[in-house]
Parts: C-alpha cells; sequence; structure tokens
C-alpha cells in the first residue's frame, strides 16, 4: 500500500465516511493566504519541481539547515535541481515532522507519484513532476480549477496597486481572487527610512496627500474603499501583541510630525500610534461589514546574523511567549464600547495561549453574528495534526464548534492547498473518536453535517464574500 491512500490518517470506518461522504467534495474557500495575484493574473505556468514547490518556502528551508545543508540550497544561488537534491536528502529524516506528510501528500495530488522522496528516487520524482506540469491543469489557474477552489484572500499592503486584482476580476478566472487588507507597513513608525518612503507609495497608490495626519487617516480609508470596491471584505495585521496604548488624535499627529520629519520615536510613541491606527481601521471594517484578522505572538529576525544577510521571512522566526490577555480584551473592547467591533479572526501562535484566545473570544460575542469573534485555526507552526487537534479542543471546550470557519493555507505556494485535505482528515477523525469513545453521539448525519459547516459552510456564510 502507498503511504498516501484513501484512508490516510483516517483510523475508524466512520472517519472513513465523513471524510469522503462529506468533507471531500466541499469547495475550498482559502480566506488566508500569501498567493501572489501576478502568478494568477498571468496564469503562470511553472518551469520545474523547484518554482513551484521549493522557492520562498522557509518550513522546507528549516529543515533543510537543521539537516546539515548549506545555505546555498536554500536562499542561496545553487541550481533549481541541486536545491531539490538537497531537498530529497532532508526528507527521509523528517519522519514525524508535518513535513514529511505534506510533502507526500503533494506529490501525490498534484503529480500523482506514489513514490517516497529520497535520494535515489530524487531524479524519477524530478522528470515525472516537471512533465506533469506542462499539463493545461497545472498552470496556476489550472490548479485552483483542479482543487476546487472558490476563493482565495490574498494579502495586500494599502500602498501596492491592485492592478493585478483588476486583471483577475475581468478574465475568465473561475476563482474568485480577492485582495486582504494588510497595513502593517503604516506601523514601522521607528523605521524613518522605510516609513517615509511607504508614504510616499501610499500617496500615490491612493492619490491622496499624507502630509498631515489627518491626511494620512484619509489615504488609508481611500485605500480601503478602493480595496472594498475588488471585492476585499478582511484586513489583517501581523502583532506581536495587541495594543492598548490609546492617545488622542492630536497625540498620535504629534508623533506622525516627528516620524515625518525623520525624528526619533520612542517605544511608548510607538504603541501609541499603533493603537490609534489599529482602532481606525477596526472602525473601517466595522463600517463595512469586514472581518478583521489579528494574527498574534511570533518572534520573528532570531538570527541577527541571518536577518542581516537574507531578509526577513527566510526561515528564522519562532513562537514567541509574549503576554496577550490583557491588551487583547483592552483593544477588542475599546471597540466594542464604542459600538465599532468588527467580526474578528483571533490567531495565536503559541499553544499556551489557546485558552486565553479560546475565552476572549466569548467576551464580545453580542447575538448580532453567529461566532462573531472566531479562534482562527492552528497558525503557522501549529498547522499540523498535534496543533490542530489542540486547537479545535480548545474551542471545542470554550465555544462553539458548529459556527467555526475552519481552515486556510496562509501559504505563498500553490502546492499548498493538500492543507485542507489534511485538516478534514484530521477533523474527521477526531470526531469519529470522540463518537468511538462515546463523547459524541455514533450519529453519521449529525457529524456529517458538522463537517460540511466547517470545512466550507461556515466560511461562505460568515466572510461575506459572496454578498
Amino acid at each position: 500500500m502507498p503511504f498516501i491512500h484513501d484512508d490516510f490518517l483516517l483510523a475508524t470506518p466512520l472517519a472513513r465516511r465523513l471524510y469522503h461522504e462529506a468533507a471531500v467534495r466541499q469547495p475550498i474557500i482559502d480566506f488566508h493566504s500569501h498567493l501572489p495575484p501576478q502568478d494568477v493574473a498571468e496564469d503562470r505556468r511553472f518551469a520545474n519541481l523547484f518554482e513551484i514547490w521549493l522557492a520562498g518556502d522557509h518550513y522546507k528551508w528549516r529543515a533543510m539547515r537543521a539537516n546539515g545543508e548549506p545555505e546555498a540550497f536554500c536562499t542561496g544561488d545553487a541550481a533549481p535541481y541541486g536545491k531539490f537534491l538537497a531537498l530529497a536528502r532532508t526528507i527521509p529524516h523528517c519522519l514525524r515532522n508535518p513535513l514529511y506528510h505534506w510533502c507526500h501528500l503533494e506529490l501525490k495530488r498534484y503529480f500523482e507519484i506514489d513514490e517516497l522522496l529520497t535520494p535515489e528516487s530524487a531524479p524519477r520524482i524530478w522528470e515525472q513532476a516537471n512533465a506533469r506540469l506542462t499539463g493545461p491543469d497545472r498552470t496556476a489557474r489550472g490548479i485552483l480549477s483542479d482543487f476546487k477552489v472558490e476563493v482565495v484572500g490574498t494579502t495586500d499592503d494599502p500602498a501596492d496597486p491592485l492592478t493585478h486584482h483588476e486583471a483577475i476580476a475581468a478574465s475568465n478566472c473561475a476563482t474568485r481572487i480577492l485582495p486582504t487588507f494588510r497595513p502593517d507597513n503604516v506601523l514601522k513608525i521607528r523605521q524613518p527610512a522605510f516609513f517615509n518612503s511607504w508614504i510616499e507609495k501610499l500617496e500615490r497608490a491612493s492619490g491622496t496627500d499624507a502630509t498631515t495626519f489627518r491626511g494620512l487617516l484619509r489615504a488609508l480609508e481611500k485605500r480601503h474603499d478602493d480595496f472594498h470596491a475588488a471585492g476585499s471584505r478582511l484586513s489583517d495585521h501581523g502583532l506581536t501583541q495587541a495594543t492598548d496604548c490609546f492617545c488622542t488624535m492630536a497625540e498620535a499627529a504629534a508623533i506622525y510630525d516627528k516620524a515625518r520629519r525623520s525624528l526619533p520615536v520612542t517605544p511608548d510613541e510607538e504603541r501609541q500610534f499603533a493603537t490609534f491606527i489599529m482602532v481606525h481601521t477596526g472602525r473601517l471594517d466595522a463600517r463595512k461589514g469586514w472581518t478583521m484578522q489579528l494574527h498574534l505572538g511570533p518572534l520573528r529576525g532570531n538570527s541577527t546574523r541571518q536577518l542581516h544577510a537574507l531578509g526577513p521571512d527566510t526561515g528564522f522566526d519562532s513562537i514567541g511567549d509574549f503576554p496577550q490577555a490583557r491588551a487583547l480584551s483592552r483593544f477588542l473592547d475599546h471597540l466594542d464600547t464604542d459600538g465599532c467591533l468588527p467580526k474578528t479572526v483571533l490567531y495565536n501562535i503559541n499553544p499556551a495561549d489557546n485558552y486565553v484566545i479560546g475565552t476572549m473570544c466569548g467576551n464580545f460575542m453580542d447575538g448580532s453574528t453567529a461566532g462573531k469573534i472566531q479562534f482562527g485555526s492552528g497558525w503557522w507552526f501549529l498547522d499540523q495534526k498535534e496543533g490542530m487537534e489542540w486547537q479545535i479542543n480548545a474551542l471545542s471546550n470554550l465555544g462553539l464548534l458548529s459556527h467555526w470557519v475552519g481552515m486556510l493555507t496562509d501559504s505563498r505556494s500553490f502546492m499548498s492547498f493538500p492543507r485542507h485535505e489534511y485538516f478534514r482528515r484530521v477533523f474527521c477523525n477526531l470526531l469519529a473518536r470522540d463518537a468511538a469513545a462515546g463523547e459524541v453521539p455514533d450519529d453519521f448525519e449529525l457529524l456529517s453535517a458538522l463537517v460540511e459547516r466547517v470545512c466550507y459552510g461556515n466560511a461562505r456564510k460568515y466572510f461575506g464574500f459572496y454578498d
């Protein structure tokens, strides 16, 4: 039997039935990803397995470095085939690491390859995969169609143009590719050279003078409007912690003026400015019926040497142990008190915060929307079997699993859609295990309805992509 078979991760007859009869037929709403919209606009064809599978994948880079592979085979200038061979040398050492599951699931689903990836099988796999990539269903749009992806939410800077999204919308692409408003760069006020250059880009994109702080707010609002017109219904924010240093408009404006003049901004002023911007964005989201996503807790750029050499997002980030509860509560309460708390998805990267986030969601449910405040799926280091089960268990114990919006890829790769399959298998197996233990009814109709909602129906209803 091949490693990836029909009943992979499905330990019981009920788990298999739930997956094969309920989960597998659900389309995909990938509401948070980092896929480049340019690739969809141009219907990119990938030249080889390296381009679609290894380029930009910091998960694989971390494993390869741990296996003793030189940086030339990760982010360096080694040839694409040489980098693939380095991965093939690494994967046999990944037993019990989720990469072993992911890689073989991807080889099976994209290329019909059942062989285990090893140094010996690598030449055959390289040739077979590259031949398969010439097929009409292995371009960017072909993959989206083949994997029944209805919606993709990309991650977009307000200062970037939406030209690729406009081109996709005007094309015959069957998948809706919608931008997500990610204004993280406006918070980098202590990096004056970067910040002021970014403000100039924002001015050009919005057609708005941002010389003053009020001008900045108008520019952000203009771009928020532009994103909404392009189909966006989500903002996204990558934070170590929520921000709760509230300040007045005048105080935020004074801090902005300092940054625009390249004067030093203190850490306290940075937190005040960030809080004002986050509250402002939350109000814009609430006004339009959007959902705000907060990604909390990573400790980024741990290796200063590698950060300077390779830049950010190259595989040197980890879980942080920042306190989350008080500031998050104060931030959400501030918006809630003003009647401006939007639908919100909270993601934590530290599993120690699962019960903090799970209970925080319940504090701000107001009866207006089922599951208004969502406990987001296991994220980054937690989007594997154990992390998923931890998150599902915490959510189930503290809230209503039935209204959960489920899984996403959070990926830059067109090879990541099997993560939805992986999640669905884990989810069905978990429910069936509970049924076998007598902890939930052994009732296929009841459980299959839950599977269908969590895998697709809840996200379709919650995010308003189809309004």
